[in-house]
C-alpha cells in the first residue's frame, strides 16, 4: 500500500480542527505539512499568508489511527471484494488499530432467508481469516453482537435531515435493481454512520460507490457535535483509486446482484470457465487492441508483475494476440495467487468452533468501546439523567 497516515495536532487552532485527519503519500518535513493540509479549511479564519505561516508553525505527531470497515454477508465473497476492499483491510492491520465487522444488520435490507444470513456470516469470517486477518491484533466481530449500534442509529436519525438521505444515489440504484424500497434500505446510511461513529473511527476504507455515504456520516457527526458537543470523531474515507472498481465478467462492476462475480474460493475449473466467458469486443486477432478498454487486461493489472503487464500491453497494441490468450494467462495467475489461501480455508472449515470463538472475542472488545460512546451520546442528548 505504501501510504501512511498522520494526525496533525494544532493546539492553537479554532475549535473543531484538532480532530481533522490528513492522508498523505510520500512527502516529508515542512513540505509534507503544506501538501497534506487542505488550506481552504482555514480560509474562514485566516488570509492565505496567515495560512502558510500557520502550516510552517504548527507541530505534528504520528499516531495510530482507528480504521473501521464492514462487509455484508450477502453471499460468497468474490475477487472484487478482495482487490477492492479486503486486501487493503489486511494491509492496514500492520500500522493501525483496525476494527472490521460482518454487517449482518445491513444484510437484512434485502430480506434474505434467515439460514442464508447465518451461513454467509460464517463464510465471510472464514474467508477473512484464511486471507490473513490477524485475529489477535484486529478487532473482528459480527455487527449484531453489539446492539448498541442500533440505539445510536436512532439518536443520529434525530439529527439527520430527510433531504440528506433522499440525495443518496445508492438507494436509487438498489431500487432500480429491483430491491424493495423499504425503510431499512432508505435509512441504511444512518446505520452505517452509527457503525463508524460509535467506535470513534478515524479512517474508513470504502469502495468508490460508498464515498457518498461517508460524506453523509461526516455531515451527521458534525451536526450532532454542533448540537450537543464534541462526542464523535469526524472520519475520512480511504479509497485506492487504481482498484476502486473491479470489472465483472460482463464488464459492469463486479457485484453479486449482477451475477457477474468470480468467487475467491470457488472450484478452480469454475474460475477458468468464468474467465473464458469475460466479455470482450470483436476486434480480430491480427488487429491492435486498446488495453485500457479491455476487461481482461483490467484484471491482469491486479495480478501480473509490472514486467509481465508491460509485455501484455505491448502485445495488445501491436496486434496478433487474441483475447483468449490473455484469458488463459489470467486464469493461471488467479488460481496461483489464491492457492495458499484456499488451503488455509479448507483447514478452517473443519474448525467452526474456532471461527465462532474469534467473533465472540471480537464482539466483547468492540462492545466495550461502543457502550462507552453510546453512554456519552445518551448523556449529551439528555437521556438517563
Amino acid at each position: 500500500m505504501g501510504a501512511k497516515y498522520k494526525k496533525y495536532l494544532a493546539p492553537q487552532f479554532p475549535a473543531g480542527f484538532t480532530n481533522t485527519i490528513y492522508p498523505h503519500a510520500g512527502f516529508s518535513g515542512l513540505l509534507l505539512c503544506c501538501k497534506s493540509v487542505d488550506i481552504s479549511c482555514f480560509n474562514r479564519y485566516f488570509s492565505a499568508n496567515d495560512c502558510l505561516f500557520f502550516l510552517f508553525s504548527f507541530w505534528t505527531t504520528e499516531v495510530t489511527l482507528r480504521v473501521l470497515s464492514g462487509i455484508q454477508p450477502s453471499g460468497r465473497l468474490h475477487i472484487g471484494n478482495f482487490f477492492g476492499a479486503i486486501r487493503q483491510h489486511l494491509q492496514l492491520q500492520a500500522e493501525h488499530d483496525c476494527f472490521y465487522f460482518i454487517a449482518d444488520y445491513h444484510a437484512l435490507t434485502g430480506n434474505p432467508k434467515p439460514a442464508d444470513v447465518a451461513r454467509y456470516t460464517l463464510d465471510v469470517a472464514m474467508d477473512y481469516i484464511a486471507l490473513g486477518l490477524d485475529t489477535e491484533k484486529t478487532v473482528f466481530w459480527r455487527q449484531s453482537d453489539v446492539p448498541e449500534v442500533t440505539e445510536l442509529t436512532w439518536l443520529l436519525s434525530c439529527v439527520t435531515p430527510m433531504g440528506l438521505l433522499q440525495r443518496c444515489v445508492s438507494f436509487k440504484d438498489k431500487v432500480a435493481q429491483g430491491f424493495s424500497p423499504n425503510h431499512g434500505l432508505f435509512a441504511y446510511p444512518v446505520l452505517q454512520a452509527a457503525d463508524i461513529l460509535i467506535y470513534k473511527s478515524d479512517l474508513v476504507p470504502v469502495g468508490a460507490d460508498q464515498k457518498q455515504h461517508i460524506e453523509v456520516t461526516r455531515d451527521i457527526a458534525i451536526r450532532f457535535n454542533s448540537n450537543y458537543g464534541e462526542i464523535f470523531t469526524v472520519p475520512t474515507e480511504y479509497i485506492i483509486e487504481s482498484v476502486a472498481v473491479i470489472p465483472g465478467t460482463d464488464g459492469r462492476k463486479m457485484s453479486k446482484s449482477y451475477g457477474n462475480t468470480i468467487e475467491i474460493f470457488e472450484p478452480q475449473e469454475s474460475v477458468r470457465k468464468k474467465i473464458m466467458r469475460i466479455v470482450t469486443d470483436s476486434t480480430p486477432i491480427e488487429e491492435p487492441k486498446d488495453p485500457d478498454k479491455c476487461n481482461v487486461f483490467a484484471l491482469l493489472k491486479l495480478l501480473a508483475s509490472p514486467q509481465e503487464l508491460a509485455e501484455w500491453e505491448n502485445r495488445y497494441r501491436s496486434g496478433g494476440t487474441g483475447y483468449a490468450q490473455a484469458k488463459k494467462r489470467l486464469a493461471e495467475l488467479m488460481i496461483d495467487y489464491f492457492k495458499p489461501f484456499r488451503q488455509k480455508r479448507a483447514e478452517l472449515e473443519k474448525n467452526i468452533d474456532y471461527i465462532k470463538e474469534v467473533l465472540t472475542k471480537g464482539a466483547k472488545r468492540a462492545k466495550a468501546i461502543a457502550a462507552e460512546t453510546l453512554a456519552q451520546a445518551r448523556k449529551a442528548v439528555g437521556l438517563g439523567a
